[in-house]
């Protein structure tokens, strides 16, 4: 079994989550003859230093990205620092040829992702982008489905992931609401994954959008001491203003013709993560939920005269369910599509395979989310610019 040193960048919910990834993909995809060994861990606070030694395995911690790259038992990198550190992280890590797995947003703007796929490009690594929702199983298959033709000609489709992880007005006022550090807020952090799923499910491109935005709590106090993800900060009786959208909504055009609608937002009280997918064609539809993540929902071929959808449970022979659960009705979990998204990082880097989304993936997303965020400012169309 090839062992590859693996270095992480960032040891927050994200980071933490690719160490125990990496350590799982053994036993669910042997056949990839792949073994990561967690080599080193970065991150400037040393309480996560500490956790990343003592309860996550790696070898040793460190506090900047510079050391991972230097180490020569370093195979692999996975960035999962926030965003406004992205760009350098990962054009650093193209530089020394190290093959990186990045979190989205990939950058801060459409800009700077194109400067991460350019430089990965011309420095012929392999990359992947953390689109997670595209690896469940439910997912894959309605990619097939559409890809068969079995739901015909595809007409339009419905995208929505709203979320309130900053719905009270009391949050901290994080690096996540300033423009220049957390780049175009829901948009790039919920709505790029609502442009890689249509995209990818599809197999069309958004080619032109009109949208708009809204920033619902515009002040939020600032933190007097820091936290780990979205927990964990305190905050005094100073605020500041939120520079980024708490909430967007997008009509865009497909390359194929097809027609798609595309919400988010940060602040929806009542939702802890709806994120659904809806596809519907010609001989039929299928939608699919995150709340539900294990299911789908499809009708196919009725000719009009019978109405109502089949819930049908994920199992065996809906992309790689068969790796994690027996059977049908045993539910897989979001760390496992994480799982999944290890393997096909580390079988690109390692195998010259092309399975995972890659940064030409993360910079079509951004180029949507760029041309919303123009949208909602010129109340007009926008054209993505096109591969």
């Amino acid at each position: 079994m090839r062992e590859i040193g693996v270095g992480v960048v960032g040891l927050g919910w994200m980071g933490r989550l690719h160490a125990a990834s990496y350590q799982r993909l053994p036993s669910r995809f042997p056949e990839l003859g792949i073994r990561p060994r967690l080599v080193v861990a970065a991150d400037p606070l040393a309480a996560n230093q500490q956790a990343a030694v003592e309860q996550f395995g790696f070898e040793k911690a460190v506090a900047s990205i510079a050391e991972v790259l230097a180490d020569p038992e370093v195979e692999a990198v996975s960035i999962c620092s926030p965003n406004f550190l992205h760009r350098d992280f990962a054009l650093a890590a193209a530089r020394a040829g190290t093959p990186f797995w990045i979190e989205k947003p990939m950058g801060v703007s459409a800009a700077q992702s194109r400067e991460i796929a350019a430089g990965a490009d011309e420095a012929r690594v392999a990359t992947a982008v953390g689109f997670n929702y595209r690896h469940a199983p439910a997912v894959a298959h309605l990619r097939s489905l559409i890809a068969e033709g079995r739901l015909g000609r595809i007409t339009n489709v419905r995208c929505w992931l709203n979320a309130d992880y900053a719905s009270s007005p009391e949050a901290p006022l994080t690096w996540r609401y300033d423009r220049a550090q957390g780049g175009s807020g829901v948009v790039g952090d919920l709505l790029s994954h609502g442009a890689d799923l249509v995209q990818h499910v599809t197999g069309q491109q958004i080619t032109e959008v009109t949208a708009l935005s809204d920033v619902f709590i515009p002040e939020r106090p600032v933190p007097t001491a820091l936290g780990v993800g979205h927990g964990g900060f305190e905050v005094g009786e100073e605020r500041g203003a939120v520079e980024n959208e708490d909430w967007v909504a997008a009509l865009a055009q497909l390359s194929r013709g097809a027609h798609a609608t595309l919400e988010a937002s940060r602040v929806a009280r009542g939702h802890r993560s709806d994120y659904a997918l809806e596809v519907f064609g010609t001989e039929g539809s299928a939608r699919w939920s995150f709340t539900r993540m294990n299911e789908f929902e499809v009708l196919i071929g009725d000719g009009g005269t019978e109405h109502g959808y089949t819930t049908v449970l994920a199992g065996p022979g809906h992309g790689d369910y068969s790796r994690f659960q027996p059977g049908p009705g045993i539910p897989m979990s979001f760390d496992d599509l994480k799982t999944i998204e290890a393997a096909a990082f580390l079988s690109d880097a390692v195998h010259g395979s092309r399975l995972a989304p890659s940064a030409a993936d993360g910079l079509r997303a951004a180029e949507v989310c760029e041309a919303v965020v123009r949208s909602a400012a010129s109340r007009a169309w926008e054209r993505v610019p096109q591969d």
